[in-house]
């Protein structure tokens, strides 16, 4: 009786465990049945890389870089024009074009002021320059070329335009010039352009209109090559032609005079130049014949000394 008891009472406590569930596992930790920690049915193969880090699907995000903003500024190397055409590129900086072509500002320059010598052993003080004042669009332009003879003779030039900007490269130049020097004055009616060619080739064309009829055209270009940073050469072209003689002055029609001149200088300062050089120049048709009437050459070679400055 004791052991059926016993029996009894071990099967009566196993059912009673059973059914308070003391040992079933808990259902929080069934990672069978747990939907997102099913490692039965977990993949073998690595999980793929979360979407804010996979840099080949960036291209749709805010990452993209082939698709970046473009940004305000102006490309690297790029400077805005004075046309116009880079006025966003200024804005974008607060600073705007006609701010600074209004802006008033003046120049005084002598591209030649020196002696020469010439092979009869004359010496001369040669002369060429200019004034200017006005914004880069509009000014009064004032120049000035010639040379005085020691021996007591002169030739020059001086003329007053009003100068304005067509272009970044070139001006329209309206006004007048006055013949000094030996012999009768002349007046004349002036119209320019100045500029720069191709491969920073300096040059000035000017006709002129005159009383009875006379008629002139200059013709000027130069270019300054760089041997060194301070070191430059330059060779110079001159030309004058006239459509009326005008025997007081000794000039004749046509082609009048030519000139060739190479000048070295040295850059002490960007505005204070010493220089040397040498000039060819020619007289032609009635002009050489009333320099040998007049005793004088119809061609000469002379050296050259000065000082190129600016202020």
């Amino acid at each position: 009786m004791t052991t059926q008891r016993k029996l009894l009472g071990a099967c009566a406590l196993a059912l009673a465990l059973g059914a308070s569930g003391v040992h079933a596992q808990p259902a929080a930790m069934d990672h069978s049945g747990m939907p997102g920690m099913d490692h039965g049915a977990m993949p073998s193969a690595p999980a793929p890389a979360p979407a804010a880090m996979d840099h080949g699907a960036m291209g749709h995000t805010t990452m993209e870089h082939g698709s970046a903003p473009a940004s305000n500024a102006p490309p690297i190397g790029s400077l805005p024009t004075s046309d116009g055409a880079g006025e966003r590129g200024y804005d974008s900086y607060g600073i705007h074009p006609h701010m600074m072509d209004n802006a008033s500002t003046w120049q005084v320059l002598f591209d030649k002021f020196g002696v020469t010598r010439n092979r009869d052993g004359e010496n001369a003080l040669d002369w060429d320059g200019r004034f200017w004042i006005g914004s880069a669009t509009d000014r009064l332009l004032i120049k000035s070329e010639g040379e005085r003879e020691s021996g007591g003779g002169s030739d020059g030039k001086v003329e007053a335009y009003w100068s304005h900007a067509v272009s970044p490269f070139w001006n329209l130049q309206l006004g007048a010039r006055r013949d000094i020097g030996t012999g009768p004055k002349r007046n004349w009616a002036a119209f320019g352009v100045e500029g720069l060619l191709p491969y920073n080739i300096e040059l000035e064309t000017t006709a002129y209109v005159g009383s009875s009829g006379r008629t002139a055209l200059a013709l000027k270009a130069e270019y300054d090559l760089l041997l060194t940073q301070r070191l430059v050469l330059t060779p110079e072209i001159e030309a004058s032609l006239y459509g009326k003689r005008d025997p007081e002055r000794g000039i004749g029609s046509g082609l009048s005079t030519g000139s060739l001149s190479l000048r070295l200088r040295y850059e002490v300062t960007r505005e204070f130049a010493p220089y040397v050089g040498v000039s060819f120049e020619r007289k032609f048709g009635q002009t050489a014949s009333y320099a040998s009437d007049a005793g004088a050459s119809r061609s000469q070679t002379a050296v050259m000394a000065g000082v190129r400055f600016w202020f």
